[in-house]
């Protein structure tokens, strides 16, 4: 009996690094350094329902094709202040661990 399954579910580039995809690979935006920018790739595990930590980061503007930027980190690593959009947040690393970015160089405009 042939199985019927859905399409495949887009996977974060991390997961399948070394693809031979020209572009660099997304990573969590917690991984990202203070000054760094990315553009959100997407939010979550694709094998997994969305949490309500997820489902709130989205709401939050942390949605696909959107320019991140990571603005300070305390000493510790929290807060992360990141900047969204228009919007800046402070918040816990381990809440923005479910935010697939792809690293993009700093805009000259940023460099003051």
């Amino acid at each position: 009996m042939a199985q019927v399954t859905s399409p495949a579910p887009v996977v974060p580039a991390a997961e399948h690094a070394g693809a031979g995809a020209p572009r660099q690979a997304a990573c969590s935006l917690s991984a990202l350094a203070p000054r760094s920018c990315a553009i959100v790739q997407s939010v979550g595990s694709r094998t997994a329902p969305l949490t309500a930590l997820e489902r709130r980061l989205l709401e939050l503007g942390f949605v696909h094709g959107e320019q991140v930027e990571v603005l300070a980190a305390a000493p510790g690593g929290d807060p992360f202040v990141v900047r969204v959009g228009s919007t800046t947040l402070a918040l816990r690393r381990r809440e923005v661990q479910a935010v697939w970015v792809e690293p993009q160089a700093r805009h000259d405009r940023d460099e003051r």
